[in-house]
C-alpha cells in the first residue's frame, strides 16, 4: 500500500485585493495556518511580500504533510505589510480562506472568494491555491547575467529582474521563481539561485519554459523588457560554457523590421543538485551533540522564591530540569553515548562561598565547568 504522508507544496496567487494604502496599491504577503484544535491555529510559513500589487503571483512555496487519514484545516491570510515586523498585529487583514487539505489537493488548483471575517467579504478578491506533491529531491542552480537590455526609464537606466514560469496542466503559465532587482543597470549580473526541480519544471527537463526580463518600476507596473522560450535540457548546456537567449519584446518586433533583441540573457552557470532532507543526514551516521549550560548567577532569583527558574517545586521539579528534559529526551536517540556535557557558571556557595555545584556533584572552583557528564533516561 502505498504511503499515506507526502510532501505538498503550495503555490498562490490573488487578484483584486483591497488597497490599505493611502496613494498606492497594498504590499501583500500570504500566511500559511494548520488549526491545531478549537480556535488555535499553527503558522506554518509565509510567501514573500510583494510591493504595490493588488494581484500578487507569489514565488514563495509554502511546503507541509499531507496526511490522507487526518483532517487538515487550513486558514490563508492576505495581510498588507508596511513595516519589518514579523508580527503580523499592526500590518492590515486583506481578507483570506479556510479550507481542508483534502480540498486543494483533490482539485489540483481551488480558486475561492478572500472573506475579511465570516459572512464579509473582501471586496472582489480572489485567492488561487495549487497543490502539487513533492517526490523529487533534484533542485536546479543557476547564475545569470545579461548584456544590453533596453532602457526603460527615463531618467536613468533599467531596473532589470527576471521571473522564471512553467507551463501548467491546464496549459497556463505559472510563475517558479522570480530574482532580485539591480539597480539602474543594463548588464546585470544576478545572483546564483537554487530551486527545486519540481517546482522549476516538475522534474520534466524538456518541459516548456518562459522567462521574462522586465523592468521594475516602485508602483508596481513593471515595464517588459522581453522574453525567450527554454527548457532545462538548453539551460544544461551552460555546464561547460555560457548559454545564450535573445530577449525579444513582441510588439517592438511586430512594429520594426529591423528590430533584432532587447538584450542579451546569459547563464553562466547551470547544473542539478540533490538536496538532502534531515533524515538524510540522520540515517547517513549524522550525531547530535547536547551539551547544557545553566545560569546559577542572582540574575535568576532567590532560589527560595517560585519566580526563580531555580525554585524546586514540591515534586522536586523546576523549569531548567523541565526544559532539559524536554529537549535531552529528544535528541539522545541521535546520540551514541548518550552522555551530555554540563556546565555550571556564576554559583557561590556557603561556608566559603567559592565552589559551583551541578548536579550534586561539587567541581572546579575556579572556572565553574563540573567534570560530569550526566545520562537522561526515560522516567
Amino acid at each position: 500500500m502505498a504511503d499515506c504522508i507526502t510532501k505538498v507544496e503550495l503555490s498562490v496567487s490573488c487578484s483584486d485585493l483591497l488597497d490599505k494604502d493611502i496613494g498606492s496599491k497594498s504590499d501583500p504577503l500570504c500566511v500559511l495556518l494548520l488549526s491545531s484544535g478549537g480556535d488555535k491555529w499553527t503558522e506554518l510559513g509565509r510567501t514573500e511580500r510583494l510591493k504595490n500589487t493588488s494581484s500578487p503571483s507569489f514565488s514563495q512555496r509554502l511546503r507541509l504533510d499531507y496526511q490522507f487519514e487526518a483532517v487538515q484545516n487550513l486558514k490563508l491570510g492576505i495581510y498588507d505589510i508596511d513595516n519589518s515586523s514579523p508580527d503580523l498585529g499592526d500590518d492590515d487583514y486583506l481578507g483570506g480562506v479556510e479550507l481542508t487539505l483534502g480540498q486543494i489537493v483533490s482539485s489540483k488548483k481551488v480558486t475561492r472568494p478572500l472573506q475579511l471575517k465570516k459572512g464579509k467579504p473582501a471586496g472582489k478578491g480572489t485567492i488561487t491555491v495549487t497543490a502539487e506533491e513533492i517526490t523529487d529531491n533534484r533542485a536546479i542552480q543557476l547564475e545569470l547575467e545579461a548584456k544590453k537590455l533596453d532602457k526603460k526609464d527615463t531618467f536613468g537606466k533599467s531596473d532589470p529582474f527576471l521571473e522564471f514560469f512553467k507551463k501548467g496542466d491546464d496549459g497556463k503559465w505559472q510563475l517558479v521563481h522570480r530574482t532580485e532587482v539591480v539597480k539602474n543597470n543594463l548588464s546585470p549580473s544576478w545572483k546564483k539561485f537554487c530551486v527545486p526541480l519540481q517546482t522549476f519544471c516538475g522534474s520534466d527537463l524538456d518541459r516548456e519554459l518562459k522567462v521574462d526580463c522586465s523592468d521594475h518600476d516602485s508602483d508596481g507596473s513593471h515595464d517588459l523588457i522581453g522574453s525567450f522560450m527554454t527548457k532545462v535540457s538548453e539551460l544544461q548546456k551552460a555546464a561547460g560554457s555560457a548559454v545564450e537567449f535573445e530577449c525579444i519584446h513582441p510588439e517592438k518586433q511586430k512594429k520594426k523590421k529591423s528590430y533584432k533583441n532587447s538584450g542579451v540573457v546569459s547563464v553562466k552557470n547551470c547544473k542539478l543538485v540533490t538536496q538532502y532532507s534531515f533524515l538524510d543526514y540522520v540515517m547517513g551516521g549524522c550525531q547530535i551533540n547536547f551539551t547544557v549550560g545553566i545560569d546559577f548567577t542572582g540574575s535568576n532569583g532567590d532560589p527560595r522564591s517560585p519566580n526563580s527558574l531555580h525554585y524546586m517545586s514540591a515534586d522536586g521539579q523546576n523549569q531548567y530540569l523541565s526544559a532539559l528534559w524536554s529537549v535531552g529526551q529528544v535528541v539522545q536517540d541521535y546520540d551514541t553515548d548518550k552522555l551530555f556535557p554540563a556546565f555550571g557558571f556564576g554559583a557561590k556557595l556557603p561556608p566559603d562561598y567559592t565552589s559551583c555545584l551541578l548536579n550534586g556533584c561539587v567541581v572546579d572552583p575556579t572556572g565553574c565547568t563540573p567534570r560530569v557528564r550526566p545520562q537522561l533516561q526515560p522516567q
